[in-house]
């Protein structure tokens, strides 16, 4: 056998190794149990691969990203083929890993129970501990339909080829643009085959590397995500490494559960989302409300002293304004039907900014008035369909804090580095400090952006120097733009650990162009302004969400819808407490007394499971020394405070906005 020479690339490291022909990649990691495929040439191959002459092969360990897609779509298969021998009526949808996890649609005559669930997954187990090899095979397309003639889905995705990552979500796991593969699960022993399914791979070798994995729910889900198409049943699973870190993923997803904000919304009787008005609009209640004031009139402050003027705009508009801006083309699957009246056709609003650009166009403007900085708290309604809906995080009606900056290409750099800077210390603000940057740019090989090569180039590098100037790690986003312009994303990690995306900050030299927008130039020429736009909170229902998460319902005393609450050992102990917080609405604080007639433990409970940042307490004692006594959020308690100083504590707590 003649001899080949191969690359072995780790990290920095190469190492060249000579091998004989017919060498596989699992005998270049032979004891790396770590190892579950090779990157060969740029493209992720399975370990039993045969290596060629000069190639350059790096391993790819089951903790990175690719190992764990990989972990997770082995485990997808698994699942099907459980399914499949319980269910063999089944047919079967697409299965790809998905963050955390994995899912896998089926077409069954009714929806599973938790009862099928659990069946599934002892039946995964079962073929776990078998050891099945994971065996690549190519086909053709007509080999392929043949095989497959009694899987409807998988026919549909033949037909697809090449175009079925953008069909269908997931469906590139299955087939792309050159050959078909099917991935045998053959029995460890014998060689029989046990399963098999259309797919590109790579796959783990064996069934037995699955080292921990775990069925979620089940929910419906339209094929290809049309709700044109037939409703399929999901079941969602998470596999991983170790069983220790199953365990930990579990951990978090119970605490994640617990800062839930449609369920925190409900126990705080903060918002509710009413069946009458629809999925996705939500209505927020007296105590929802003040925090979303407190919220909104901090912004507003800090907006004023930034040098930011107030716009109000309608809430709907003749269809013809989103065809000027280029909105309508590019995103109509996202807004609501047109309305028609007076023999034209409206749209409900579903972006601000164009028009914003008719309040800048309605008068002529000069240098001298550059940049301007309008702002609103403008109400826009998306069409987002029903299954992907969620609480107030994505909604189909809500409220953005928008912010569009018109200025010369001249400031244009030094308005980004501001604005930068204003969005990332509001949101510190707030109570988030751990940032990272993201820098979303066009995609060269689409046709749905707008402008020249030049004015994209120039936008985005003068994002990217503002970026550069936050000490932030940057990380880039290709193909990520909107059609108009390159954005960075302000994304922040809450208290658990998850990434939101926060701010986006877009440049946009289209729009002033398609709304004629111009200025009169020193010289008296006139010139087209750039456009910047910026949604600080993304939108107030969101970022109201991402706090209350973030906080697990526990406000800082500032955001706090009653920051502290009163309670009278006894009843005679009311008058007195009254009077306090009579004292403290005078000084802006919202203070209630519970004078209900539940016993003072009682009302205790009910203080802390509203999560009031004091307990103001007074008894006999307190009363003839002129004092309070304090119970915090977490239990403890500090006693006979004079009553100044008291007002005086919860006063700076607002002011300096911190936890207690």
């Amino acid at each position: 056998m003649s001899d080949v020479r191969v690359t072995i690339q780790r990290d920095s490291e190469r190492e060249e190794r000579v091998v004989t022909t017919g060498t596989t990649a699992a005998a270049l990691f032979e004891g790396e149990r770590s190892v579950v495929a090779a990157r060969v040439g740029g493209e992720l191959k399975d370990l039993t691969h045969p290596l060629a002459d000069g190639d350059e092969v790096e391993p790819v360990e089951v903790t990175s990203d690719d190992g764990l897609n990989i972990l997770r779509h082995s485990t997808a298969h698994v699942l099907a083929q459980a399914v499949q021998e319980l269910f063999p009526e089944a047919k079967l949808g697409i299965g790809p890993p998905v963050k955390d996890g994995f899912y896998y649609d089926f077409d069954v005559a009714e929806p599973f129970t938790p009862d099928d669930l659990k069946r599934i997954e002892k039946k995964m187990q079962q073929i776990q501990k078998q050891g099945q090899r994971f065996s690549r095979r190519v086909t053709t397309d007509e080999a392929a339909r043949e095989e497959l003639a009694d899987e409807p889905y998988k026919l549909e995705l033949i037909g697809l080829k090449g175009n079925a990552a953008g069909a269908a979500e997931g469906a590139s796991a299955e087939v792309g643009s050159g050959e078909l593969t099917i991935y045998d699960n053959l029995d460890a022993k014998s060689g029989e085959l046990c399963w098999k399914d259309l797919c590109r791979g790579p796959h783990l070798p064996s069934t037995r590397l699955i080292p921990a994995f775990k069925l979620m729910r089940s929910a419906a889900a339209y094929w290809r995500g049309s709700e044109k198409n037939p409703q399929l049943q999901r079941i969602y699973g998470t596999a991983w490494p170790s069983k220790d870190e199953l365990k930990q993923y579990l951990e978090f997803l119970a605490e994640a559960e617990k800062r839930d904000h449609r369920k925190l919304g409900t126990e705080l009787d903060l918002f509710s989302i009413p069946e009458e008005l629809g999925s996705g609009l939500a209505v927020f209640h007296p105590k929802g409300g003040v925090v979303r004031k407190v919220m909104e009139d901090y912004s507003r402050r800090r907006h004023e002293e930034s040098g930011y003027e107030f716009v109000n705009t309608p809430h709907i508009t003749k269809e013809r304004l989103f065809e000027i801006s280029g909105h309508l083309p590019h995103y109509a699957d996202g807004m609501f039907p047109p309305l028609e009246f007076d023999e034209q056709n409206y749209r409900l609003k579903a972006m601000n900014c164009p028009m914003h650009n008719l309040i800048f166009r309605a008068r002529g403007r000069s240098y001298r008035e550059l940049p301007m900085r309008l702002f609103e708290f403008g109400t826009v309604y998306r069409y987002e369909k029903s299954g992907v809906v969620h609480g107030l995080t994505r909604a189909r009606g809500f409220t953005q804090d928008d912010s569009h900056i018109y200025c010369t290409k001249e400031q244009m750099p030094d308005e980004l580095d501001n604005l930068l800077t204003f969005v990332l210390n509001l949101l510190r603000d707030y109570g988030l400090s751990d940032f990272y940057l993201e820098l979303s740019t066009r995609d060269p090989e689409s046709d749905k952006f707008l402008g020249t090569d030049e004015e994209w180039e120039e936008a985005t590098e003068a994002l990217r120097q503002a970026a550069g100037k936050q000490g932030l790690e940057l990380v880039m986003d290709p193909g990520g733009a909107a059609f108009y312009g390159p954005k960075i994303s302000v994304q922040a990690r809450d208290a658990i650990g998850r990434t939101w995306q926060m701010s986006t900050i877009q440049v946009d030299f289209q729009q002033p162009a398609r709304f004629e927008l111009e200025y009169t130039a020193a010289d008296g020429s006139r010139q087209q302004p750039v456009m910047i736009h910026r949604a600080l909170f993304g939108s107030i229902e969101r970022f109201f969400a991402v706090l209350l998460e973030h906080y697990a319902g526990a406000f800082p005393a500032w955001l706090a819808p009653v920051q502290a609450v009163g309670i009278p050992i006894g009843d005679d102990h009311v008058p007195y407490l009254t009077e306090f917080a009579a004292a403290a609405k005078a000084k802006g604080l919202r203070m209630e007394v519970d004078s209900s007639s539940d016993r003072m433990q009682k009302k205790i409970r009910n203080a802390q499971k509203a999560k009031v940042p004091f307990m103001v307490i007074a008894g006999d004692e307190d009363i003839a020394s002129g004092a309070v006594s304090f119970r915090y959020r977490d239990g403890s308690q500090k006693n006979g405070i004079p009553r100044d100083q008291a007002l005086a504590e919860i006063a700076d707590a607002v002011e300096r906005r911190i936890q207690v």
